[in-house]
């Protein structure tokens, strides 16, 4: 492993991640890892674990403020730009496209690996991944498959379902199936919607500083063999994931969709149905947490300042509620 400095500045440094699938294909990914300066003269504090985050399609990870979050909560932070994304992209590949979700996950689990090398967390130190958007839907599925790999599930605003309900997806599924069979890499023409980039970028209207080559305003183009994988990842949801770990879901408390700018959109979920989401999100497993946040974007920790304080806030209130109160206790003098 070679890591480099990363674009996002001192405290961050990045490595490339070449995992190769069940399908013999090797596929290049980057993992990025946040390094905190310890300037308290009380030392180091406690760490519980280590995080990793899965962005969402066609993005990239560029949260320094997330980072340092869960730097301050005990956490070594890290983030994976998955193959085809951000640091991972390649000229010569499709931006944003995958065949099967499935072929995310030697990436994931060598980015975990490398993880639980890499850091000395305490023995009882826990390992957690944080996914947005379809970066959710590929961690919820991920973990379905690979139970007791990690300890909590976070999700941000996780895609689990198409807008409306799971009819308006199977109507859909059953339109691009034959064009994913024959033609996958085939670009579908769909209406283009720039909003939610209106609304974060620095740019545009929002506070973020975003590369648009990893992050174009208007999305990488929909493929037909991409939205026929993320289809049969809702279908899979919608029968039961079955998670055993306990589940965290932020989203906004509201949805604003259209074909023009509304000014609503500032303060709400202008690429998901929030509402066919969270029932979604109540069935993924045994133990789950629906916090909604009233102002949120898509990207609860990208709303305005005051509203990613709420959403950091009640993500503070989990951690300490289910991650820390999961830790061992100290062994106190006398015990046996």
């Amino acid at each position: 492993m070679e890591w480099t400095a990363d674009i996002l500045g001192t405290d961050f440094q990045s490595c490339g991640v070449d995992a190769t699938g069940p399908d013999g294909v090797t596929r290049h990914a980057t993992l990025i890892r946040h390094r905190a300066e310890q300037n308290d003269p009380r030392g180091a504090p406690r760490r519980y674990g280590a995080v990793l985050f899965l962005h969402g399609w066609s993005d990239y990870f560029f949260n320094t403020e997330l980072a340092r979050f869960w730097a301050g909560q005990g956490y070594d932070f890290y983030a994976l730009d998955m193959h085809n994304h951000g640091r991972s992209l390649k000229t010569d590949m499709p931006g944003g496209y995958v065949a099967n979700l499935t072929d995310y996950d030697a990436e994931i689990n060598q980015a975990l690996g490398i993880i639980r090398n890499h850091t000395a967390p305490s023995p009882e130190g826990s390992v957690t991944l944080m996914g947005h958007s379809t970066g959710g839907l590929v961690a919820a599925l991920w973990a379905s498959r690979h139970p007791e790999s990690i300890q909590f599930l976070i999700l941000d605003s996780p895609w689990l379902e198409m807008h409306g309900s799971s009819l308006v997806r199977r109507a859909a599924q059953a339109m691009v199936a034959p064009i994913a069979k024959f033609r996958p890499e085939t670009v579908l023409k769909l209406p283009e919607r720039g909003f939610y980039f209106r609304s974060i970028s620095s740019t545009a209207e929002g506070e973020w500083a975003l590369d648009e080559n990893y992050r174009p305003p208007l999305a990488f183009p929909v493929r037909a063999g991409w939205l026929s994988a993320v289809f049969a990842g809702h279908s899979q949801v919608a029968r039961g994931l079955n998670l055993d770990v306990p589940v965290l879901v932020l989203m906004s408390s509201a949805s604003a969709n259209g074909m023009v700018w509304q000014e609503s959109m500032r303060r709400s979920d202008a690429v998901l149905d929030v509402g066919v989401i969270a029932l979604r999100a109540m069935a993924l497993g045994r133990s789950v947490t629906l916090e909604r946040i009233d102002g949120g974007l898509h990207d609860v920790f990208l709303s305005a300042p005051a509203v990613r304080k709420d959403a950091y806030a009640r993500l503070a209130r989990w951690i300490k509620g289910f991650m820390h109160n999961d830790v061992p206790a100290e062994r106190q003098e006398g015990d046996i």
